[in-house]
């Protein structure tokens, strides 16, 4: 018989079924519940870390989005900076004339 996984869950990240899920499982003859709930708390975990990997993921396009204006703010500085130096050099250059 598999032993149920120590669970320490959000329940922000499971669904209300789930819950019900198992209270029903719970109310099982011994025998049956014996077997049930050790996969019910398998698939309270596995949902659980998926919350947490999309959680993680949104995080991380947010950060990349972020690095991405970021960047593209300085290429618009870099670019100002480059145009007033080649027309700064140019003012020179025809003042030499």
């Amino acid at each position: 018989m598999a032993k149920p996984l120590p669970l320490k869950v959000k329940d922000e990240y499971l669904p209300p079924e789930l819950a019900q899920l198992r209270q029903q499982i719970e109310a099982l003859p011994r025998s049956i519940r014996d077997q049930m709930l050790p996969l019910c708390d398998r698939v309270t975990h596995f949902l659980h870390l998926q919350g947490r990997l999309f959680e993680v993921a949104q995080e991380t396009v947010d950060r990349l989005q972020l690095d991405v204006n970021y960047l593209a703010f300085d290429l618009d500085c870099t670019r100002k900076e480059r145009d007033d130096a080649v027309d700064e050099l140019e003012n020179l250059t025809e003042g030499d004339r």
